[in-house]
């Protein structure tokens, strides 16, 4: 077991500056979570795999070799089961290289049209390298369905035309707080943190 008495700098391996956000929201503030764009590395990094796993690994591993501090990455897929499982990994181009939300989300309610079937999941898989040879893998789930159109103007990617089980409105318009109570991301991401709590710090300090 390691243990700091100080507050310990981890990487997020994203410039999404929602993910971000949502991240500290819930961080235990013994921990800094740093963007890339606080290190000042731009650029993209290749998502390339076939599954959210490889992809969460592949970014968790390069920007950690880049800078040796601890370094988290996250993959997330909206699965469809009318579109068998579709658009998965491919989620955020899944209109295209550009990652348009709007045309995601378009193309989704589109092949959806005749078909019945409207249920879906989101699942994100969170990646930790803190080591050379040490790495661990999270993952949270949320189901819920696909809704007939879009609504709300809150969170971002496909958030305005998914609906979490249980309720009647999407994630778009619920208030952030709801949201992180019950989203894919915060579930992995609450993973996360008690295994940081666990594992890199010492409570009693």
């Amino acid at each position: 077991m390691f243990l700091f008495s100080y507050i310990m700098k981890i990487i997020f391996a994203t410039h999404n500056k929602h993910k971000i956000e949502e991240i500290r929201h819930l961080a235990d503030k013994r921990f800094t979570f740093l963007s890339l764009q606080d290190i000042d590395l731009t650029g993209d990094i290749p998502e390339d795999y076939q599954t959210l796993e490889e992809n969460a690994l592949f970014k968790a591993r390069f920007i950690f070799q880049k800078t040796g501090i601890p370094t988290f990455a996250d993959d997330t897929g909206l699965e469809i089961a009318g579109l068998n499982n579709r658009p998965g990994v491919f989620s955020a181009r899944y209109a295209g290289a550009n990652k348009d939300d709007q045309a995601n989300m378009d193309k989704v309610l589109k092949e959806l049209k005749n078909t019945n079937d409207r249920s879906a999941r989101f699942r994100t898989v969170i990646a930790f390298v803190w080591s050379k040879e040490k790495e661990k893998l999270f993952e949270g789930i949320v189901n819920g369905k696909i809704g007939l159109d879009k609504k709300g103007e809150q969170g971002f990617g496909y958030d305005p035309v998914f609906i979490p089980g249980g309720y009647n409105i999407t994630f778009a318009e619920m208030p952030l707080d709801v949201k992180n109570s019950i989203s894919h991301r915060s579930r992995a991401f609450k993973k996360f943190i008690s295994f940081l709590n666990k594992e890199f710090l010492n409570d009693k300090a």
